[in-house]
């Protein structure tokens, strides 16, 4: 299965418990009773949140991929398969580190190309900073957005 496929049947499971929860509010709401009126718009916040997140989530998967393609369009796509790997298939500490620290170079001499912070998000993954790599991956996506308006 693929991440992409994965991240869908993911949010298409999220997406029938939240209409579940959304029934159940609306139920509590109708019954009238102040108590379970109050519960039911409290209960109905988190589908409407919930539904948000995901949103947003399908939507940071779909430009990072679109960085990505275009980035393999132009040959630029950072390559990482000459990495020494464990068995588990996760990048060694030692040489993610060592590729991090080279692509935060990188980025230092042109803070403003969005290719550095694509490299620098993967950098951040591999050395396991999921964190901070999904920030620059965000910045990443700006300043791309930035560059084609």
């Amino acid at each position: 299965m693929t991440a992409r496929t994965a991240a869908f049947v993911v949010a298409l499971v999220l997406l029938v418990y939240l209409v579940l929860m959304g029934g159940r509010a609306i139920t509590m709401i109708a019954s009238g009773e102040p108590v379970f009126i109050v519960l039911g718009l409290a209960i109905l916040v988190f589908p409407v949140l919930g539904a948000v997140l995901v949103v947003d989530q399908l939507r940071f998967g779909a430009s990072t991929e679109r960085l990505a393609r275009r980035l393999d369009d132009e040959g630029a796509l950072p390559d990482v398969s000459h990495l020494p790997r464990r068995p588990s298939g996760r990048v060694e500490r030692e040489a993610a580190d060592e590729w991090f620290d080279a692509k935060q170079a990188e980025l230092e001499s042109s803070p403003q190309d969005w290719r550095r912070w694509f490299a620098l998000a993967q950098a951040y993954d591999l050395a396991g900073d999921r964190n901070r790599g999904r920030k620059a991956m965000r910045k990443a996506i700006d300043l791309e957005r930035d560059d084609n308006s």
